[in-house]
């Protein structure tokens, strides 16, 4: 009896982007190679994100591209070459907090939650 493999890897930028018309397709309804390579390079880095980041980006209602993905990525690099253990990462819309040696993605913020002003359990931070 042959059982086939039915799980495949988890594709942020899709889930990200459900429910929105940003993603390009080409005309045969497609994403393009570079939308598709730029996905995969960020998934190859390692960039991975818990289940209370995920909850986060759904419910905030954060959606994130491949130009996002590939400068959190760089951030990640950056800390871990300083030495950092959890990092702050600061975008134009969007913070996450990440913790460098498992390359994960702890959880997120929007403009609104960071009025608040306070971040605590990080040893450094990133602007992209």
């Amino acid at each position: 009896m042959k059982i086939n493999n039915f799980q495949r890897p988890i594709n942020l930028i899709e889930i990200a982007n459900r429910n929105t018309k940003s993603e390009k397709l080409n005309e045969s309804g497609e994403k393009s190679f570079k939308e598709m390579f730029s996905a995969e390079l960020a998934t190859d880095r390692g960039v991975a994100f818990s289940k209370h980041a995920h909850q986060r980006l759904y419910s905030r209602g954060i959606s994130l591209d491949e130009k996002t993905l590939n400068s959190i990525a760089d951030a990640i690099d950056k800390a871990e070459v300083k030495g950092s253990q959890d990092t702050l990462i600061l975008s134009d819309d969007s913070a996450f907090v990440a913790n460098v040696s498992n390359r994960t993605i702890i959880t997120v913020f929007d403009k609104e939650n960071l009025k608040e002003g306070v971040v605590t359990s990080i040893d450094s931070a990133v602007i992209i």
